[in-house]
């Protein structure tokens, strides 16, 4: 189970506040294309599976708090970071300089935020309404993207698609 409000205890890149607003623009994302809370979310390539999405209660005060872009980048934020650091057991540990190709810097879930250290990239995107062929080309666009930042440190790429819910994650 991927339960979102967990995000508000926060990772070491992401303050508690900032995990609360990731759940919040999921819900409001998922909810838009008609999903409650308990909807699977499929997961797809380099790790597979599924995991149930829990969110909480969104109101109509936070549906109007949030442009439908920035709603959807961050609630794809979240479920990204989530996901990563269930199923790969890295958390956030930088946030990325606009530029760089990725999004976040990523370290081990063990490590405090005073000893983080980076050992893999990942860049993130949602997608509202397309279905798989614009989730996999939007893959293909973000795996380039991270060339900007290659080295020997892997880049995981997650896309979000909030229609049919789905992440389809790669690793470069």
């Amino acid at each position: 189970m991927l339960d979102l409000n967990d995000l508000s205890s926060g990772q070491p890149a992401i303050d508690p506040a900032l995990g609360q607003v990731f759940a919040l623009t999921a819900g409001i994302c998922l909810e838009k294309r008609g999903h409650s809370p308990g909807v699977t979310l499929s997961i797809k390539g380099y790790i597979e599976g599924s995991e149930t999405l829990i969110w909480p209660p969104i109101t109509q005060q936070a549906r109007l708090s949030f442009d439908q872009n920035e709603a959807i980048e961050q609630g794809a934020t979240g479920i990204a970071v989530l996901l990563i650091r269930q199923r790969i057991g890295l958390v956030t540990v930088q946030r990325s300089a606009i530029g760089e190709g990725i999004d976040y810097w990523m370290g081990h879930a063990a490590a405090s935020l005073e000893s983080a250290q980076p050992v893999a990239r990942l860049e993130i995107s949602g997608v509202l309404n397309g279905g798989d062929s614009d989730i996999r080309r939007r893959v293909r666009d973000k795996l380039d993207q991270t060339a900007r930042t290659d080295g020997d440190l892997p880049a995981y790429v997650v896309v979000v698609g909030f229609r049919q819910p789905v992440a389809e994650v790669r690793r470069k």
